[in-house]
């Protein structure tokens, strides 16, 4: 099981460029142990999803990259994995009373706020994956999270010290490994989970899509993760996330 395996190995870095990158290059030349964690304290270049970027100040929050190895996903389902770790994240959330909600694609959000994010990158042999590296973001104390800060404050995480953090690390593993765990057999309650969980799901709300301001609602994912968006003229549109803004 890959609870087995998550954690057992962890290198730790005060700085680096990204925990990321430093998996997938190291990857090139060596054998990296499955399951192995990655964290840093401050990432000189660290990534977002569409070559965004993910800016932290220096030990203030959880910056970390997970290695698993040949899991049981073809390319062309690999978005489970990002609904696996988005709802990893947002239950462990849940667990210590923070109520967050997943924006499309695999963004946490509390009180309208990004929260974490997740930069889920793979390596493949074929159609199938060999290698996927899940980077983790999660503002612990970033100051306009009002409510998350109060309620980090009572569970001891609100604090400039590591081990703190590494705490935080420690506490979340299991709810993500949980989720990998059942990917097969708990598909059904996967996807559910996401949808359920998903932010702005069935309001209207403008968005641009490929340039245009609309207003629609969001109904659902496809399985390959295009956001399905209904419009006012009862259009349905299957949108990347190239193709779609929300405002």
């Amino acid at each position: 099981m890959i609870s087995d395996i998550i954690g057992k190995n962890q290198f730790y870095f005060s700085s680096i460029y990204s925990t990321n990158n430093w998996l997938l290059d190291m990857l090139k030349t060596d054998e990296l142990p499955n399951g192995l964690i990655v964290s840093a304290g401050f990432q000189e270049s660290g990534r977002g999803m569409v070559n965004t970027v993910w800016e932290s100040e220096r030990n203030q929050n959880v910056l970390l990259s997970l290695l698993l190895k040949n899991l049981p996903i073809d390319v062309s389902d690999q978005f489970v994995l990002n609904k696996a770790v988005a709802i990893g994240v947002l239950n462990y959330l849940k667990s210590v009373g923070i109520a967050a909600e997943i924006k499309w694609p695999n963004d946490i959000v509390v009180n309208h706020n990004k929260i974490a994010g997740t930069l889920i990158q793979n390596t493949l042999i074929g159609k199938r994956i060999k290698n996927t590296v899940v980077g983790i973001g999660l503002n612990v104390n970033q100051t306009f999270f009002s409510d998350f800060k109060r309620k980090a404050t009572s569970i001891g995480l609100e604090k400039e010290n590591t081990s703190n953090l590494q705490l935080t690390i420690n506490n979340m593993l299991p709810f993500i490994a949980y989720q990998f765990d059942h990917l097969r057999v708990g598909r059904k309650n996967l996807d559910k989970n996401y949808l359920d969980n998903l932010y702005l799901s069935n309001l209207k709300r403008p968005y641009l899509f490929n340039g245009e301001k609309i207003e629609a609602v969001i109904k659902g994912v496809t399985p390959e993760g295009k956001l399905k968006l209904l419009s006012n003229s009862n259009r349905l549109i299957l949108a990347d996330l190239k193709a779609v803004e929300f405002l």
